[in-house]
């Protein structure tokens, strides 16, 4: 079948089917965001080999020009010169993308005298910012949300970045720790980043650490209690090769759970940290036969699992909708907690998750911090599925609704093109049915 782009598409029927076949994981969207950032703020020409070419990366890549860099984008990867930060000479769009906005408010502060403005999109214009704004400020920083909400349009003072002593918040969102590492790498003096309550989402910090020391950078660190960043350091550019997403890969693995599938996922490696590794150990939860080796994941179902479980995701918030759509067709309770952070994501993804699996008769019940799933074996379908404008509750929607007796209609799946533009392609080739209607 023939289908519009991601962009163009607005509802579908993903119909009964059994996903089956091989792809190729896509490259992974956090260490495309990271990889380009620090290499606007090297001198000379890193390459990006396997950059993830998606809606929140190119909000990122756009933001490296309007800072100075000079891009080249090739199929098989970006090269990006770095120098001296200009001043944006006008807004800097994140569109959809967190990760953009909370690492460029930090790099504002390092561009030349001036004001630089950030914004994005409708939803992201509600996440929160102020945690990092607070933390800037005690480094020396003038910045403010514009509506008095601690959320975008932001505006930052920028000039440089005095350094010093600052206090983070934990338990919102790790990006805000990553930003501050990333920008107090340029900062006149040593910065100490304390880190107040619980941290969540901490192998997202080591993932930051990683690229931070693959462009010559150094952190120092006790656990993650407290992160002290050396002053003035230049970096090098380099050859960074972007490993394959396991944020994205969770949802094809899942996929062969949900619909009695078997599926072969290549280019996924253990090498460099990634919070959402941690569905593999999942899916052996779920009795799901998991083969791995060096580059690649097989699954292959063993039917619908039994037995009640229990699942902290607080360092895998973006795991939520995985494991909840998979937890609707098991037989027992799950529940799913230390997630209230997952609260502040594109949705509020723990209510919204709940909103539409009670659609098709799963008995959800949802706290604070998680929710409580008790599965059905069988899941009538027929209904109509929203993401709420989140591109992972819209991919986990549609592996569910391949597991249905009636199929689904999934509204907005456009939204998977943020994080993974290829996705209907790739569904198509693990043998799952749709149409457009």
């Amino acid at each position: 079948m023939q289908f519009k782009s991601l962009e163009k598409l607005d509802r579908l029927y993903v119909n009964p089917s059994v996903m089956c076949g091989r792809i190729r994981a896509p490259p992974s969207k956090s260490y495309t965001h990271r990889a380009y950032a620090l290499s606007l703020l090297v001198d000379g020409r890193s390459i990006i080999e396997s950059p993830l070419k998606s809606g929140d990366t190119q909000a990122t890549l756009r933001a490296c020009k309007q800072f100075g860099a000079m891009v080249f984008e090739e199929n098989e990867s970006t090269t990006i010169i770095g120098s001296r930060l200009n001043l944006p000479e006008d807004v800097v769009d994140a569109e959809n993308s967190g990760t953009t906005l909370r690492i460029f408010t930090a790099i504002s502060t390092l561009a030349p005298p001036g004001y630089v403005v950030l914004t994005g999109d409708e939803s992201l214009r509600r996440r929160p910012m102020q945690p990092l704004l607070d933390a800037l400020k005690h480094l020396g920083v003038e910045c403010w949300s514009t509506r008095g909400n601690g959320c975008a349009p932001i505006i930052v003072k920028s000039g440089g970045l005095k350094g010093g002593e600052t206090i983070i918040r934990g338990d919102i969102s790790s990006q805000f720790i990553s930003a501050l590492l990333i920008a107090s790498t340029k900062a006149k003096e040593e910065t100490r980043i304390k880190i107040e309550s619980d941290i969540v989402s901490k192998k997202y910090i080591d993932a930051t650490i990683e690229v931070l020391k693959r462009y010559g950078y150094t952190v120092r660190r006790d656990e993650y209690q407290l992160f002290i960043v050396e002053p003035n350091q230049s970096g090098r550019s380099t050859h960074f090769k972007i490993p394959g997403d396991f944020s994205s890969a969770s949802f094809i693995l899942a996929g062969a759970y949900l619909t009695n599938g078997k599926v072969e996922v290549e280019n996924l490696s253990l090498e460099l940290p990634q919070a959402d590794s941690a569905i593999i150990d999942i899916l052996k939860d779920f009795d799901n036969k998991v083969y791995i080796n060096s580059s690649k994941i097989v699954v292959e179902s063993s039917g619908i699992s039994s037995g009640d479980r229990e699942y902290d995701l607080k360092d895998s918030p973006d795991l939520v909708p995985v494991v909840a759509v998979m937890a609707s067709k098991s037989i027992g309770e799950t529940i799913i907690k230390g997630v209230k952070h997952a609260r502040f994501k594109e949705s509020d993804r723990i209510t919204s998750t709940a909103i539409e699996l009670r659609k098709l008769g799963v008995d959800v019940e949802v706290y604070e911090d998680g929710m409580k799933i008790r599965g059905k074996e069988e899941i009538e379908g027929g209904v109509e599925l929203d993401p709420h404008n989140d591109h992972r509750l819209s991919m986990a929607f549609s592996i569910l609704a391949a597991s249905t007796k009636r199929g689904c209609i999934i509204s907005g799946l456009r939204w998977a093109e943020i994080s993974y533009p290829n996705f209907l392609e790739d569904l198509k080739r693990l043998n799952i049915s749709f149409r457009e209607v």
